[in-house]
């Protein structure tokens, strides 16, 4: 049987890599959306906003270690798969749009397939889901949230 402060400490490191594989996608990210000028209109820059709060969360939690920036975060994190569901969409349709104006008799399974593969990435929005659900992953009964419950009681 393992003790509880083994089995502590390898939480606490799960939780430190998965703050990490989030941290490195977020920059990342973000870098690529601005060497493509992501950012031309206001549907743009949302997702660059997005990742740009979740690591300000991330930077204030290092030093105000509060229930309450960990509960943003978590908003923050919704806001990036909800993000990320929209994103897909506009990629898709703008895809779709193109391939009618180009292909007028395409339908059904032909144009989303053409749509899938088209000029703008119709699934790269899809990175934004996967960051907020890694974000999520991270506060998953973080001892923070769980001390805020006890004292509740």
């Amino acid at each position: 049987m393992m003790s509880d402060s083994k089995r502590d400490g390898g939480v606490v490191s799960l939780r430190r890599g998965v703050l990490l594989i989030f941290v490195l996608g977020t920059v990342g990210l973000g870098t690529e959306l601005v060497l493509l000028d992501h950012f031309e209109e206001w549907r743009q820059q949302v997702p660059l906003v997005l990742l740009a709060l979740g690591l300000i969360l991330l930077a204030v939690r290092l030093f105000y270690r509060s229930a309450i920036i960990l509960r943003l975060f978590r908003l923050t994190m919704l806001a990036f798969v909800l993000g990320g569901i929209v994103g897909l969409w506009f990629h898709l349709s703008s895809n779709m749009e193109f391939e009618l104006e180009m292909h007028p008799t395409l339908s059904g399974l032909e144009l989303l397939f053409k749509a899938l593969g088209g000029a703008m990435p119709a699934l790269a929005p899809g990175a934004l889901v996967q960051l907020g659900l890694i974000g999520f992953l991270y506060t998953y009964q973080h001892p923070v949230l769980s001390q805020e419950q006890t004292q509740e009681n």
